[in-house]
């Protein structure tokens, strides 16, 4: 980063202020207001849309131009061209690896995909109706219980094993979610298998009837894992930080950032989607639903249009949108009713004016959820997936974060406008 500076006059102040201006390799400069406390002034930014709490080198976002870069490289380059445990690697290492490298990292994932036998006694204590976020939230918090041997998480070692044991084990909580609230026995992962093969294997496959997945829809989650990978700064990703800034364990962390992108705002987008089309039900339906999306006194939204963001068409659903039509293709779905109706939304979104002008395109939570359905997925399991393939991310900035020299336990600050100092009255006199 290079430095530049900036003159700041404050009145009441004698003399102006100076503060440093630092430039990335991409994207806006930034100006560092550390020195403002010295002086008894705080920045105030609801939302944290003109802040930034850290220095990162994993992903890059421009929302105007519609780019998605991890470690340089474009997202629609590795979702064609790689595989998820390849960028998993990427967003860990900073690098690709080479096929001896990757060999051994696929290694380590695939030889810890099991969870400790007692872990699947938890499941009992939880209801068979609860939703599978709320499970996934307490069972990976208390992997900390299990795992405990690595936690110093000073050293990088421990630290690089704590993000392969979670890798490898979220699959395997995840599809043991679901076996849960449909009463079917776990599946154990096989080695045999990739990564989103084991996971389909679990998700689907019984003692009974245990088929190979199919490639075609392997490769459609394994894209969809890849498009969700890491995403910069996002609600879940600085929760993840914030926690990790205190000294917490990776579990806790991770937990913690499972909680956030629980939030319908965040990581719930494509279940509202697919929640949403349900509610259309019918392509006859469409027209009372787009006239309610553009009164602004309903309260209806379309869910999946636009991102906060992209301001330009989201790169991710570019890619998404290709597999979608593949997985459709793939089982036969396309006259199905509720993705005849999906894809007529997809052509008003794309053709209306009112959409066009706005740039409510079709985001990624759109043809997410609606390729998650084709494959079975029931709705209340998608953000589960979201979460099992945001994991990478998380523990990539978690450990940039505590690699850092210069990292510091976060604290916010406020604007506070509540009472000045006040008497405490006695309760007969009040």
């Amino acid at each position: 980063m290079t430095e530049r500076k900036a003159t700041l006059k404050i009145d009441h102040l004698a003399d102006p202020i100076e503060l440093p201006i630092y430039s990335g390799t991409l994207g806006p400069d930034v100006v560092d207001i550390g020195q403002l406390v010295k002086h008894n002034y705080f920045t105030y930014d609801p939302g944290f849309v003109s802040t930034a709490a850290c220095e990162s080198k994993i992903t890059f976002i421009d929302g105007d131009k519609g780019i998605l870069l991890h470690r340089g490289y474009a997202i629609n380059q590795l979702a064609e061209k790689s595989d998820y445990i390849e960028v998993c690697y990427l967003l860990l290492n900073g690098e690709l690896p080479t096929q001896a490298q990757k060999d051994a990292f696929l290694h380590e994932v695939t030889h810890h995909s099991m969870v400790h036998e007692q872990i699947s006694l938890f499941f009992r204590g939880f209801r068979r109706d609860a939703h599978p976020m709320a499970i996934m939230v307490g069972v990976v918090g208390a992997l900390s219980a299990f795992y405990h041997d690595k936690l110093n998480i000073s050293d990088p070692q421990h630290r690089m094993s704590a993000a392969i044991r979670l890798i490898a084990k979220m699959p395997t909580i995840a599809a043991m979610c679901y076996k849960y609230s449909i009463g079917q026995p776990f599946m154990y992962p096989q080695n045999h298998l990739n990564y989103t093969e084991n996971f389909l294997h679990m998700m689907f496959g019984t003692p009974c009837d245990n088929k190979q997945p199919s490639a075609t829809l392997a490769r459609a989650l394994d894209r969809i894992f890849i498009l969700h990978a890491d995403h910069e700064q996002n609600a879940s990703t600085s929760t993840v930080r914030l926690a990790g800034s205190t000294g917490a364990n990776p579990y806790a962390c991770v937990s913690a950032g499972i909680g956030a992108l629980w939030g319908p705002a965040h990581g719930g987008a494509n279940e509202a989607c697919l929640t949403m089309l349900h509610e259309i039900g019918d392509v006859k339906n469409i027209d009372t639903y787009i006239k309610r999306a553009k009164d602004k006194n309903d309260p209806f939204r379309l869910m999946g249009f636009g991102h906060r963001v992209y301001k330009n068409y989201d790169p991710r659903a570019k890619v998404m949108r290709e597999t979608c039509y593949e997985v459709l293709n793939e089982l036969g779905l396309q006259n199905d009713p509720i993705f005849k109706l999906a894809m007529k939304l997809e052509k008003i979104a794309l053709e209306d004016e009112y959409f066009v002008e706005k740039k409510l395109y079709p985001n990624v939570d759109f043809y997410s959820g609606i390729t998650l359905s084709a494959l079975g997925i029931p709705i209340n399991m998608f953000t589960v997936i979201f979460a099992l393939a945001r994991t990478v991310g998380w523990l990539s900035q978690w450990n940039e974060m505590l690699s850092s020299p210069d990292h510091k336990l976060g604290r916010p600050r406020q604007l506070y406008t509540g009472h000045t100092d006040r008497n405490f009255v006695d309760i007969d006199k009040r």
